[in-house]
């Protein structure tokens, strides 16, 4: 769920992107549910229009409407503490900044894709469950779902709404499985 939410999140979805969200499956759960409607807009809503909300949405004339980084939702600041205690943590797991990648590292698809790589530990070695958990609870937890709270209710989108209903419920389901495991 990582990496899709992140593939949706890090940059205008591609039209191969957008062909394999349409053939998502849902069910009678919110996210079952979110991911029917997204399949469906996907299905219904011309790629390059999705590209364009997603650039108002986060990209904009001098600035998007919504800001996807921990230092702004925490701080209202760019390149604010959060960011600094975020490359420190990196630093401390062995995990460099990708070459190339402009935004910084506490945009939400980048957090994202470190979670993904802490389960599948790429970072050098296998991280545990009260690692991720420490990871998610200082870098994820204080602010993602209010983000995701605001991209369904962002004035600009259609397409990405249901992406806000998906990353909002799994954020909720994480924060409880992390708690019930002891470790959130």
């Amino acid at each position: 769920m990582y990496d899709f939410l992140a593939s949706l999140l890090r940059a205008e979805p591609s039209d191969e992107l957008i062909e394999k969200v349409a053939q998502l499956q849902g069910d009678g759960t919110a996210i079952g549910s979110a991911c029917l409607t997204l399949a469906h807009l996907a299905k219904s809503i011309d790629n390059g229009l999705i590209r364009n909300e997603y650039v108002e949405m986060f990209i904009g004339v001098g600035r998007g409407e919504i800001l996807p980084f921990a230092s702004y939702y925490l701080t209202g600041f760019l390149h604010d503490k959060p960011l600094a205690n975020l490359r420190a943590d990196m630093a401390n797991i062995g995990i460099a900044r990708v070459d190339g990648v402009k935004e910084p590292e506490d945009h939400i698809a980048s957090l994202f894709d470190i979670m993904a790589g802490l389960i599948r530990g790429e970072f050098g070695r296998p991280f545990s469950i009260a690692e991720q958990a420490a990871f998610f609870n200082k870098h994820i937890e204080p602010w993602a779902g209010l983000l995701m709270r605001d991209i369904e209710a962002a004035k600009t989108v259609v397409f990405f709404a249901p992406v806000g209903t998906i990353g909002r419920a799994f954020l909720e389901i994480e924060s409880i499985a992390f708690k019930m495991d002891g470790t959130g």
